[in-house]
């Protein structure tokens, strides 16, 4: 019997690139709690690309707008976001993370 990846709540996410840099650096890798519930302002999510679908983002997540949620890198200088691609459907949310 094997079980399917979606079926485990906690799942590995390896940060790619500086954009949440000081906190997640690039290559480090995360665990995240699979799901939206306890996603808030200031949690950092991993999300799919509102644009590109397989391609997963981890950002952190600052306010809700209009059910969904805006966006954003720690390192704004460099970090791809909400303001550049919008507000990110609540069902996009894969995970938030609960260790670094």
């Amino acid at each position: 019997m094997s079980l399917k990846a979606n079926w485990v709540p906690i799942f590995r996410v390896r940060v790619i690139g500086p954009s949440m840099r000081p906190i997640l650096e690039n290559g480090q890798v995360c665990f995240a709690l699979r799901g939206s519930f306890f996603a808030r302002p200031g949690a950092i999510a991993v999300f799919t690309h509102p644009e590109r679908p397989s391609l997963y983002e981890v950002k952190r997540l600052v306010r809700k707008v209009n059910g969904a949620w805006w966006v954003e890198g720690d390192n704004k200088e460099v970090s791809t976001d909400s303001r550049d691609f919008g507000a990110v459907a609540a069902h996009s949310i894969l995970g938030i993370v609960i260790k670094r």
